[in-house]
């Protein structure tokens, strides 16, 4: 565990990006784990994500947000596996006609790790 003034110079200096992925957007700091849609890598495998929507530290000097993207900015990440999501059920029914249909969805994921941030 940090000490109150390491903590604050390490938040201080902690950099972070949004990216935009799958159609959604996340926040990603360098060692963070997250799921994204699938993406169509192997496990192992470095990539760049080149839409990055904004790029700062935890203070407001030095933040670079892009209209709409950062130019010349990349974030670089491994695919650490594919996983599916929990199970949804998803249930048709009509009354008074004997229609019913019951059916299951799961939702498949990427795991990445970030591993670097450029600006």
């Amino acid at each position: 565990m940090l000490n109150f003034s390491a903590r604050v110079f390490y938040l201080s200096i902690m950099t972070f990006a949004v990216i935009k992925t799958g159609g959604k957007q996340y926040k990603v700091r360098e060692g963070g784990q997250f799921l994204v849609e699938k993406l169509n890598q192997p496990v192992g495998a470095e990539f760049d994500f080149e839409e990055i929507l904004l790029i700062g530290n935890s203070g407001a000097e030095n933040t670079k947000i892009g209209a709409p993207l950062v130019e010349g900015a990349k974030v670089r990440a491994r695919v650490l596996g594919h996983i599916k999501g929990k199970k949804e059920i998803v249930f048709k029914y009509k009354p008074k006609t004997r229609y019913k249909k019951k059916k299951g969805h799961r939702q498949p994921y990427t795991r990445v790790e970030i591993l670097k941030i450029t600006a």
